[in-house]
């Protein structure tokens, strides 16, 4: 956030105007970053994911409302997290804000909401395809509160001590990437891995919805690192500018990485890549120029790149990558700003800081490095206890059961899929040649490979017309036409017609 602000309280619309915008933005994220999600896990569990995405709003929000922005940002704090003076927001109106007077308290509250809400929701992702949604709803609450605040607390509010030691982060490095990186690592080491694992290959299941998510994500951030500047100033211009540099660096980054395997153009290498360097950029969005910006999103890359192999030799399942992406990723930025922060950066707002290395001040990497490493233990630590404890209250079970896992969260957490099939019989007419409608079944897959109709037909997606010529001696010829919305059926059936194709069930 920015550091300091003008003296005059005075609030200009534009300011007020730009948070706002991009409060919108941050909020925008967290729906893409559920896409994001679910294009990369199976079809039985795609629904799941945007769910729990968008379930952590409504939790935050809520907890926001009743302590969480108090204990972040309260006058009170003490040097690692604030007191219940605007608990239910009292006193949270038309006061300047405890970050800058540019905006109000009420505007900046809410601005700071997004933040909150989005970063348990991306801890949860490694937890895909196997966690309960009930205890996950609990879990966010406890963790946005014990976890979350504290972090935020100590590194935003003025009285944290990182704040105060002279730690640089301008919109999350380590109170959103890091801790929720950690914190998914205690989450898949708790859960355990997935059915198969190690076995069965998980492939994304759409990556139609990896872009769109990465699409979602990457228009989000400019409002989550250019709002953080909370005015609309030529930082926060700077800071937009380098947060679409890095990721672009990053993307192209990754995807070379990867070409060098299959000497293919990777979809999903190019979506991770612009995702990690989004998150290194981050806490260095506000202090660092164009220059630095490509060797932040250069060096993100591949630090990230490498720590998603790193899960292979460690033998645990991260299934989306959280870890990797935003653990790792938060670490590099943090370490990196800590190399690049420039003076005349930050005084584009007219905000004051020592700099980095750049600026010959060398004890800013030691700082950033101990912001980090706190973030990280105290993210990991509590979450891993927080999940042990509730993992063996009765009815808090975290895990699915394994008929459950099986099915697909779809079906047994939720009721609803993402996906439905559709069989079609159409008959040619051999006098007119038009096609004429037949039978039209509505039908999807049980967890068993078979058509299931009727009722019970809430499972799998895809489309199949069965085309009927009839040619001049009456004979009947069937053609089978395939028009599939859901990878899982379309490997069923090229497994029907070629049996050493993949199935991605």
């Amino acid at each position: 956030m920015s550091d300091t602000a003008p003296s005059d309280p005075t609030y200009k619309s534009g300011d007020i105007a730009w948070t706002l915008m991009s409060t919108a933005l941050v909020w925008l994220m967290i729906p893409g970053l559920g896409y994001f999600y679910s294009g990369m896990a199976r079809s039985k569990n795609a629904l799941s994911l945007i769910m729990v995405s968008v379930i952590s709003i409504a939790v935050v929000s809520f907890q926001w409302w009743l302590w969480g922005y108090s204990l972040t940002f309260s006058r009170g704090a003490n040097r690692f997290i604030g007191n219940l003076d605007n608990a239910f927001l009292r006193g949270v109106l038309g006061g300047p804000s405890i970050a800058t007077p540019n905006v109000p308290d009420l505007v900046f509250c809410i601005f700071q909401c997004m933040f909150a809400a989005i970063t348990p929701a991306l801890a949860i992702g490694s937890a895909a395809e196997r966690a309960r949604i009930l205890p996950m709803i609990i879990f966010i609450f406890i963790w946005s509160t014990i976890v979350y605040d504290p972090i935020a607390c100590w590194t935003w509010n003025p009285a944290g001590w990182s704040f105060q030691m002279g730690g640089l982060d301008f919109a999350g490095g380590t109170p959103v990437h890091i801790s929720s990186g950690f914190a998914s690592l205690a989450y898949c080491v708790i859960l355990g891995k997935r059915q198969g694992h190690g076995k069965e290959d998980f492939k994304p299941h759409n990556m139609s919805n990896v872009v769109l998510g990465t699409a979602l994500l990457w228009f989000g951030w400019f409002g989550f690192n250019g709002g953080s500047a909370l005015a609309g100033s030529m930082r926060a211009a700077m800071a937009c500018v380098v947060t679409n540099l890095a990721a672009s660096t990053a993307a192209i980054t990754w995807m070379l990485l990867d070409y060098r395997y299959e000497r293919k153009f990777s979809a999903l290498g190019f979506c991770s890549g612009a995702v990690s360097g989004l998150v290194a950029i981050t806490p260095a969005s506000g202090y660092v120029g164009p220059g630095a910006s490509v060797a932040i999103g250069f060096v993100g890359a591949i630090a990230c790149n490498l720590a998603v192999k790193l899960k292979h030799r460690m033998n645990f399942d991260d299934a989306l990558d959280v870890f990797a992406v935003h653990g790792i990723g938060g670490i590099v930025g943090n370490l990196m700003t800590g190399l690049f922060a420039e003076q005349y950066i930050a005084a584009l707002d007219g905000s004051t800081i020592a700099g980095g290395w750049i600026n010959h001040n060398w004890i800013q990497l030691a700082y950033q490095l101990a912001d980090a490493c706190a973030g990280a233990a105290w993210s990991f630590g509590v979450t891993f206890i927080i999940l042990f404890i509730m993992d063996r209250i009765p009815g808090l079970s975290l895990r699915v059961h394994p008929d459950i896992e099986l099915q697909g969260l779809d079906h047994g957490e939720i009721g609803e899929m993402a996906y439905y099939h559709v069989e079609k019989v159409i008959r040619i007419d051999p006098e007119t040649n038009e096609p004429k409608l037949v039978e039209e079944v509505h039908q999807q897959i049980h967890p068993n490979g078979e058509p299931v109709q009727g009722p019970e037909s809430n499972l799998g997606s895809a489309q199949f017309s069965s085309v009927i010529n009839v040619d001049k001696h009456g004979n009947e010829h069937v053609h089978h036409v395939e028009q599939v919305s859901s990878p899982r059926m379309s490997g069923e059936i090229q497994q029907r017609h070629n049996p050493g194709a993949l199935n991605n069930v």
